[in-house]
């Protein structure tokens, strides 16, 4: 006998214990190995402020499967992990923390609030890490990279230093998204936008001089319509399109800002849309990317209105240090008390939100630093275009090269102090020579680069003018500045290391949809500029994860499922193989507490059938070569039909896997492991367990299973496999470290499990009429297979006796015969199973009973009728919900169909 195992299955006694072992004996850490091929993933570095959610459950569950499936495969599997520093998100968690403490970030100085930061990610920037491990992330974790430990810094610093000098780093002045709460600039993608309600206020501006021609009753005004009046304060213009006869008269006229009564120019341009509003724009800009646009265009001023914090400047007159929003009330007050106020009228359009703390975005002119995108991403649209770059799902492909063809430059600078500090410096002497570093109307092409020196470390001098009064930039880069140079800074570069030439390209990315522009992008970019090849070969694209509602989780509605509590809960093997199970490729998954119970249950279920095994296991009967045991032996119909069906289901796994098809390959291991092996194979051969033929075929169908099982349920397996008979198992070793089953396609026989799933089918058929019928599983009962098929009656009388066994049927026959009176019917493709019921049941109550049973189900049936024929519930409830009340009905529409016909076989 094996050495057994206990009674139930306590994931919390085996999982610390194995993880620890994994990483005691370095089975997740890689290098450079010639005899081997490489497979290496870059995990998507969390934030160090996060912790773990469903999304890095599913993420990293995937990432896993692949990285423990390679593995067994005999590739040199590579995972690195790491961390991201987060910039405006862990600036804002430590500015909270100082908060609570009365402080503010500028009473302690840049150096010293840096220095909290950095104290803050010692404590707290490993949380997510050790929550990984909890999950079974089989990580290189003596790799483990952050974006700014000195390597990932030097490359930050070599990036930008050769863009700059290629001509694709600049500064100018320009219209960028403005976080009033973060107080720093936003790239276009970091402004999330949102449609919200909210108003098109319509107002006078009074034209100036005589013979002037305005709209509507009162001809010496122009109406314009805004949805943000606050803005009006920095108006420099009217614009008018030049076809417009409703403004003929107006070209080169004045008009007069109301409030602060400032003369504004009339200009025609084509670009403004006769539709909107009056069809009369009002220019502001320093507030506006269309406005600002027109400004370049026509010479116009450019008037900042608005403080770091979006209340208004000196520049705003009275309004002076009001919030923006408060200026709007108060100005659209001022406008009704001075008549010069029309209307407003309801208008849903899109608004900027800073995607960390949602504040609304202010556009705004500012002098920023941007990164040239054109010349860059043409050769990574030829990349994904020429087929080197595959997308999964391939309709995330098109959705990439839309946003790559209309690519704009990156504004890479930011306002904050925790992040990689620009390596630029300024001669102030050079500076002061030149007045500006800025770029504005009338100034030169190249003026802003007047004083400025780019280089990784601090000049002791200016190369120009010899002064050593220098002085470094105070922005710092955006985090995806140093995120999007992931796949290769991890490995080294720029040294070209060992593991840079191993490992990179790497093989796959697993991302999720939001951050396709934000990193997955980039990264391909910054690939093909500093590699000259690819990052990766492949994109899978996983959904988001929502409530059972199709309600994204968030903490504000009260609807997050902590990962860590389904852990302590089910175990971690429940939780990764029961959202993998669920998840679809690309699709989002719905998901609720009640669905980790299926991981939990199949975890029992592995358990239990590995028990039995074990326990009625002799160790020196299965010490044989499968393959010339397959041969040699006269192996049962069962026997090889179960082989057949591992080796099919291995094939179809391994397929599932390279097609990141994950839910098909779980999906398909638990029918094969809990139904095929466990509820048929094992209960057919329970009366021969004890013949050498069962053993053999037993112990390797379980040990093959279990490593096939490995990538999904690391834990559960690994447990089971060290109570493996030592002389099969490599002694010690852990199963993370044993082969993927080789594929024995000699023993795939589609005939055999063509019959098999014949007479699995008629076994489940009488079943269903014992359950039908409440006939005792203890009562023997008698059946006959009415056949239509020669064929069909040699392939059952062959497994007649397995037939009987199952059903647990004392007399079957099988041929052409007619129904027998009161006889419960069944159809299993062209044959009638009829089991005579005389004796067996009393027919008065079975009729009562089906009668009432009809008349419940009739009762629901007529419930979600009534629900999926509300407009109020198909039109607000999510698909998924509507579509399971549909199948419901029809399910139960099926129930009462066969209800009335077994009502009629009574009378028959």
């Amino acid at each position: 006998m094996a050495d057994e195992l206990p009674k139930a299955y306590d994931p919390h006694d085996v999982e610390d214990r194995s993880y620890k072992k994994w990483e005691e004996k370095g089975y997740f850490h890689a290098s450079s190995n010639p005899n081997k091929k490489p497979y290496s993933i870059v995990i998507p570095p969390p934030n160090i402020t996060g912790i773990l959610h469903m999304g890095h459950a599913l993420n990293d569950t995937i990432q896993d499967i692949l990285v423990r499936f390679k593995r067994m495969q005999d590739f040199e599997t590579e995972w690195m992990p790491g961390t991201d520093h987060a910039g405006i998100a862990t600036q804002n968690v430590v500015e909270r923390k100082l908060a609570k403490e009365g402080k503010k970030r500028h009473d302690l100085g840049r150096e010293k609030f840096v220095e909290e930061v950095w104290k803050w990610r010692e404590e707290y920037g490993s949380t997510i890490i050790r929550q990984l491990k909890k999950l079974g992330a089989s990580c290189d974790w003596q790799r483990t990279r952050f974006t700014m430990d000195e390597g990932l810094s030097d490359s930050v610093l070599e990036v930008f230093v050769r863009l700059y000098e290629k001509g694709l780093i600049y500064r100018g002045n320009y219209i960028i998204n403005w976080c009033p709460r973060c107080q720093t600039a936003l790239s276009d993608e970091e402004s999330q936008h949102k449609d919200l309600d909210g108003m098109l206020y319509y107002i006078k501006y009074p034209v100036k001089g005589p013979g002037a021609r305005g709209q509507g009753p009162d001809e010496e005004f122009i109406v314009v319509a805004t949805t943000r009046p606050e803005t009006m304060l920095g108006d420099v213009a009217v614009a008018i399109n030049p076809k417009d006869k409703r403004y003929k008269g107006l070209k080169d006229k004045k008009v007069i800002l109301p409030i602060l009564e400032r003369e504004l120019k009339v200009i025609e341009d084509t670009m403004v849309d006769l539709k909107f509003g009056t069809g009369a724009l009002k220019v502001t800009p320093a507030h506006d990317p269309v406005d600002f646009g027109l400004s370049l265009k026509h010479g116009l001023e450019q008037i900042n209105i608005m403080n770091d914090d979006a209340t208004i400047n000196a520049n705003g007159g009275d309004y002076e240090g009001m919030d923006r929003f408060e200026a709007r009330e108060a100005i659209l007050v001022e406008l009704k008390e001075r008549g010069l106020f029309v209307k407003s009228e309801a208008h849903r359009h899109a608004v900027g939100h800073c995607y960390r703390c949602h504040t609304v975005v202010e556009p705004r002119l500012s002098p920023q630093w941007f990164v040239k995108m054109k010349p860059l991403a043409e050769p990574a649209i030829k990349a994904v275009e020429d087929g080197r770059i595959k997308f999964y799902p391939e309709r995330w492909t098109k959705v990439y090269l839309d946003w790559m063809y209309n690519i704009r430059d990156w504004c890479i600078s930011r306002q904050i102090w925790w992040g990689h500090r620009l390596p630029v410096y300024y001669c102030k002497q050079c500076v002061a020579g030149a007045g500006s570093r800025g770029q504005g109307p009338g100034a030169s092409k190249d003026d802003w680069k007047t004083g400025v020196i780019v280089a990784k470390t601090k000049p002791e001098k200016c190369p120009k003018c010899g002064s050593t009064d220098i002085e470094q930039d105070p922005d710092v880069l955006d985090t995806w500045f140093s995120s999007w140079l992931w796949p290769f800074s991890t490995f080294g570069w720029p040294n070209k290391t060992e593991e840079l030439k191993y490992f990179y390209p790497t093989n796959a990315l697993v991302t999720a949809q939001e951050i396709i522009f934000f990193w997955v992008a980039r990264m391909i970019m910054a690939g093909m500029e500093f590699m000259g090849d690819i990052p990766f070969k492949d994109v899978y694209i996983h959904g988001t994860v929502r409530d059972i509602t199709g309600t994204k989780m968030s903490k504000s509605l009260g609807n997050v499922i902590d990962p860590l509590d389904m852990i302590k809960k089910y175990g971690t093997d429940a939780l990764r193989f029961s959202i993998i199970s669920i998840t679809a490729q690309g699709q989002d998954v719905f998901l609720s507490e009640g669905k980790f119970e299926l991981g939990r249950n199949f975890a029992n279920k592995i358990w239990n059938a590995s028990r039995f095994i074990l326990m009625n296991l002799k160790p020196e009967d299965i010490r044989v070569d499968l393959c010339e045991f397959f041969k040699k032996e006269d192996l049962s119909f069962p026997d090889r039909w179960i082989l057949s069906r591992f080796y099919s289901t291995l094939g179809y796994v391994g397929k599932c896997l390279d097609e990141y098809k994950f839910n098909e390959a779980a999906n398909s291991i638990y029918e094969f492991f809990w139904h095929e092996f466990c509820d048929w194979y094992i209960e057919m051969v329970k009366l021969s367990i004890t013949e050498k033929r069962t053993q053999v075929i037993l112990y390797k169908i379980l040990e093959k299973s279990l490593r096939m099982l490995h990538p999904f349920m690391p834990f559960v397996t690994e447990e089971i496999w060290q109570k493996l008979p030592r002389e099969r198992s490599g002694g010690d070793d852990s199963i993370m470290v044993q082969p993927w089953p080789h594929l024995q396609s000699q023993m795939i026989s589609g005939d055999t499990e063509a019959k098999m799933q014949h007479m699995i089918e008629i076994v489940t058929a009488i079943r269903n009429i014992r359950s039908v019928w409440n006939i005792d599983p203890k009562t023997t009962i008698n059946a006959i297979l009415n056949i239509h098929k020669p064929e069909d009656e040699k392939i059952l009388s062959d497994v007649a006796d397995i037939i009987r066994k199952l059903s647990r049927v004392s007399d079957i026959k099988i041929g052409k015969f007619p129904k027998p009176k009161s006889s419960a019917v069944s159809v299993v493709r062209d044959i009638e199973v009829y089991v005579p019921l005389e004796g067996l049941i009393d027919f008065e109550k079975e009729k009562a009973r089906i009668k009432k049973e009809e008349a419940r189900i009739d009762k629901e049936i007529a419930s979600i009728t009534s629900r999926l024929s509300d407009e109020n519930f198909t039109s607000k409830a999510p698909e998924e919900i509507v579509k399971k009340q549909s199948d419901y009905k029809e399910e139960l529409v099926l129930q009462i169909q066969k209800l009335r016909d077994n009502l009629k076989n009574l009378d028959k």
